[in-house]
């Protein structure tokens, strides 16, 4: 009834997946995985020893140091992807299951609920796509805007002067290229793992519904609906383990270097010299908060529906049941109050506190960059 053959064939997965396998990051391994990676970890390396030997003005120096920092995370989140990617394509094989279970159950409010789901992942995928573009676009116009001659990426070429011709003509045209494979490796990460998030949340939402409409005048069958929900709950806790043994490093590296990226990001918005540049790190700014706020958003949502299991489970008509359905819905109800959270480092829940906090230190260290250079 539902032809499912494949990870690609899930809608919420499938916009991704297409670049992805372009690059062959997922599904094949071919030759342009190498050819996306190698000059890329190539040029951050001559990135950071172009931060060491850097005798350029500030303007440039804070610039070149977010660049390099980002391409750094995207690197990494490349590298990762490729070594464990038949992890992340076992577990994608099972959403698509998952996905499939959904839909076979063809009742209403969860087709609703599906539906809903993907549109959103839809919407979402393309406005991130349409913000890379245009920080691709920023990255590369920059030295249109700059007073003095830059490169769209700071580099250290040894032995050559990479401002004289045709040097600087020949690293420009190789830098362009190489922006928007980039763009390809960082930005469908993230609308990856923000589809596996969503997903996350309906099903969340469908143990909800299921559970608070539990008809308990009939004990047999109310037994049986329990039990269904209690494995439904457990298939809950390991997607989200999954998707934490994927991704809860990365998102530790990130977070330790996203408050200095935005601080400096801000700081450099107040020492740019044209409108043009300042309109370009404004560009930054926006493109950087459409990656981390949704992350941290959906993060959230996943956070507090996984909770409103258990709040479900008391509205549902409990004290129509006999003691023994109680004793599981109690047990059901207490595993429940243990969220299922996305983790970074294993430590921190990822939530819209943790977004706080970080935003709230990368202000104090902005004042106290805007005070020190003032």
């Amino acid at each position: 009834m539902f032809l499912i053959e494949s990870i690609e064939d899930v809608p919420i997965l499938s916009t991704t997946l297409r670049i992805m396998k372009f690059w062959s990051f997922l599904i094949v391994h071919n030759w342009r995985r190498y050819v996306c990676l190698t000059p890329y970890i190539l040029m951050n390396i001559t990135q950071f020893l172009d931060l060491y030997y850097t005798t350029e003005p500030i303007v440039n120096v804070i610039r070149n140091a977010y660049i390099t920092v980002l391409c750094f995370n995207t690197i990494l989140r490349a590298l990762l992807l490729c070594l464990h990617r038949y992890r992340y394509e076992q577990f994608m094989a099972k959403l698509k299951n998952y996905y499939v279970q959904l839909m076979c159950m063809n009742d209403t409010f969860v087709n609703s609920e599906i539906k809903n789901t993907i549109q959103a992942a839809k919407v979402f995928t393309r406005i991130n796509l349409l913000m890379g573009i245009l920080a691709c676009i920023g990255f590369v116009t920059y030295p249109i805007f700059s007073t003095s001659k830059v490169l769209p990426f700071g580099v250290f070429v040894p032995g050559i002067n990479k401002y004289r011709s045709p040097y600087y003509e020949i690293i420009f045209i190789l830098q362009v290229i190489m922006v928007p494979m980039g763009c390809c490796m960082n930005i469908p990460y993230t609308n990856l793992i923000i589809s596996f998030i969503m997903f996350g949340i309906l099903m969340c939402k469908t143990l909800q519904y299921k559970i608070r409409n539990l008809n308990f005048i009939n004990s047999s069958k109310a037994k049986d609906d329990l039990v269904w929900c209690i494995k439904y709950q457990v298939k809950i806790i390991r997607f989200v383990d999954t998707v934490n043994g994927l991704t809860t490093y990365i998102w530790l590296t990130e977070f330790l270097t996203y408050g200095a990226m935005l601080c400096v990001m801000l700081f450099l918005l107040l020492i740019v010299q044209t409108v043009g540049q300042m309109i370009i790190v404004s560009a930054y700014i926006i493109t950087f908060a459409a990656q981390i706020i949704p992350m941290y958003f959906f993060a959230n949502e996943l956070y507090v529906e996984s909770i409103a299991v258990a709040t479900a489970a008391y509205e549902s008509n409990w004290y129509d049941s006999d003691m023994d359905t109680k004793k599981f819905l109690k047990l059901f109800m207490l595993r429940a109050q243990k969220p299922c959270a996305i983790l970074v480092g294993n430590v921190a829940h990822m939530n819209l506190e943790l977004l706080q906090t970080l935003l709230n230190t990368t202000y104090s260290y902005f004042t106290l960059l805007k005070r020190f250079y003032g």
